[in-house]
């Protein structure tokens, strides 16, 4: 059939493409006030990015500090620094690493987005209804995905606290104090010190990996049959492996150096897994370093300590219990945010705002749990006996 001239320059609507209207966004950085977080969520070289991109990045003095970036570093990069946290929380997206505090809540405002850890075992009833009451959006980095259905985030925040876990682990059991003088392996003629992973995770991946690269025999322990053979087929087909059999791990135990509690709970509270009277029949002067301190601990003896003091002796075993063990290293782990992060709020800017982004990226959307002060998330709403509404059909009735 032919096609006149006149029908060929027809627009037609099927072959359009949606064409995104660019939105430059003022992106604020708080100096943050939690106990012993060291983190900032964007580098100086992020910043750079994001203002080339023509958008403003406010930031308080000081705020990148603790991970070793000036002011200067950031004046550099193109931000502006202001002296307070209320100037800071005029910006459209606020975004921090550790949760909003109660002083910062009267700061926020309607219609602002907040980019921020969640940390729900902290959290109580009262603290999603203020925020609520301010009717703005909230997302929380830990609950985002990508198409693995994994967190990018703390997927990054992972890795680092697995590869420290096994790094702390030898600095103490090689301590004149509390180890016994052991270092983890690797020399011709001497035993390997042992170590035993509990959760197959990337925490405990990570671990793996680095306490083979120094010469330990590592034993790894998780009821997840596929992430076991998961870490067989990634790192040793000889790594050893098991359920969490009481019986093996008891003998796993009792010839260990070095314990790496990495298990990780759906729930608010990890389950305990190695109870008081396993732990007294470790070796004197091994140590455990229990990363899910986080969630409680799953060793009946851990008790949380802090950067400032990070051990303690019990039954001649010592115990590393600091929550978030990424703040230790702080610039590394702020490098790791920043992967994600700057990409992403580019991404957003690009597509028209952090609302059209979340409109259009289905795994982006899963990290929402406030959308202009309604509740989304549904183990937030179960859990403290909140109404919550369905975040897709939310979205659609404010398009």
């Amino acid at each position: 059939m032919n096609v006149s001239s006149k029908e060929k320059l027809m627009p037609l609507e099927e072959m359009l493409e949606v064409a995104w209207e660019e939105k430059k966004m003022t992106i604020g950085l708080p100096k943050e006030s939690s106990f012993q977080e060291k983190r900032i969520a964007l580098i100086p070289t992020a910043v750079n990015m994001l203002t080339a991109n023509g958008h403003s990045v406010v930031i308080q003095r000081e705020a990148g500090l603790a991970a070793h970036f000036t002011d200067a570093d950031y004046a550099e990069a193109g931000a502006r620094l202001v002296d307070t946290a209320e100037e800071v929380f005029q910006s459209d997206i606020i975004l921090k690493v550790a949760p909003v505090s109660l002083d910062e809540m009267p700061y926020l405002h309607e219609r602002q987005t907040l980019l921020s850890a969640l940390h729900l075992n902290a959290r109580d009833k009262n603290y999603f209804k203020t925020l609520m009451h301010k009717k703005m959006t909230a997302i929380a980095f830990e609950l985002i995905r990508d198409k693995s259905n994994a967190s990018p985030v703390v997927k990054s925040i992972s890795e680092i606290v697995g590869t420290a876990s096994i790094q702390i682990a030898g600095e103490y059991l090689s301590n004149e104090k509390y180890g016994n003088g052991h270092m983890l392996g690797g020399f011709t003629g001497i035993a390997p010190s042992e170590v035993v992973i509990i959760g197959a995770g990337t925490v405990g991946e990570y671990a793996c990996k680095m306490a083979i690269g120094s010469g330990a025999l590592v034993k790894i322990f998780d009821n997840s049959i596929y992430k076991l053979q998961r870490l067989k087929a990634t790192i040793s087909p000889n790594l050893f492996t098991s359920t969490i059999q009481h019986s093996e791990l008891i003998k796993a135990l009792k010839a260990a150096d070095v314990l790496i509690c990495a298990l990780h709970s759906k729930h608010r509270h990890s389950p305990i897994i190695v109870t008081e009277e396993m732990v007294a029949g470790m070796k004197e002067g091994s140590v455990i370093v229990d990363v899910s301190i986080d969630q409680g601990g799953c060793v009946e003896t851990s008790r949380t300590t802090s950067h400032q003091e990070p051990v303690f002796s019990h039954a001649g075993v010592t115990h590393y219990c600091v929550p978030n063990i990424a703040s230790r290293f702080p610039q590394t782990a702020s490098m790791a945010l920043s992967n994600f992060f700057a990409p992403m709020l580019i991404k957003a800017g690009e597509m028209g705002g952090i609302k059209k982004l979340l409109s259009s990226d289905y795994y982006f959307r899963q990290g929402v749990y406030l959308y202009n002060g309604i509740l989304t998330n549904k183990l937030i709403g179960d859990h403290f006996d909140l109404s919550y509404k369905d975040i897709d059909l939310l979205m659609a009735a404010f398009q």
